[in-house]
């Protein structure tokens, strides 16, 4: 059991799509929730930290990548419950969009893994369909940012 796990208030995370020459930076998630699947960088807002300053050194802790922000790409609230109906996780994760700026990706923290895919891998890898959803309008960002279709 984490320290996230049945709270009393919801858990602040923050999550980016970096984005390098179109691919997209996932770590292979090493700790709960969903151990093991592949997931966008992210992790909690530590107390004191804006939501930007989380998403950077998120960012360079899992994946040792430095990177710069497009925008915010939207808010979503994770909220799993237990077999007996008591909320056993209640995440409001807050989404950027990111541009890489230098570094090969490494994992760290708390990925086990951490590569650039190009969108057509992404299928393969039976993403969480809110991920995939908030890759998809990362990327439209991005790609505006740079004056791209």
């Amino acid at each position: 059991m984490t320290s996230y796990d049945y709270p009393k208030h919801p858990v602040v995370g923050v999550g980016a799509v970096v984005v390098k020459e179109g691919a997209i930076l996932l770590i292979r998630r090493s700790k709960p929730p969903r151990v093991g699947e592949w997931s966008l960088p992210g992790g909690a807002q530590e107390l004191g930290e804006t939501v930007l300053a989380a998403t950077l050194r998120e960012v360079r802790e899992e994946t040792a990548i430095e990177a710069e922000a497009v925008g915010l790409i939207d808010v979503v609230d994770l909220i799993r419950r237990d077999d007996t109906d008591t909320i056993e996780h209640h995440y409001t994760l807050i989404d950027f969009a990111l541009r890489w700026v230098s570094g090969d990706p490494v994992a760290g923290d708390d990925a086990s893994d951490a590569r650039f895919f190009q969108p057509h891998q992404l299928m393969e890898l039976e993403l969480w369909s809110e991920t995939q959803r908030i890759i998809d309008e990362g990327l439209k960002l991005v790609r505006a940012s740079t004056g791209q279709p």
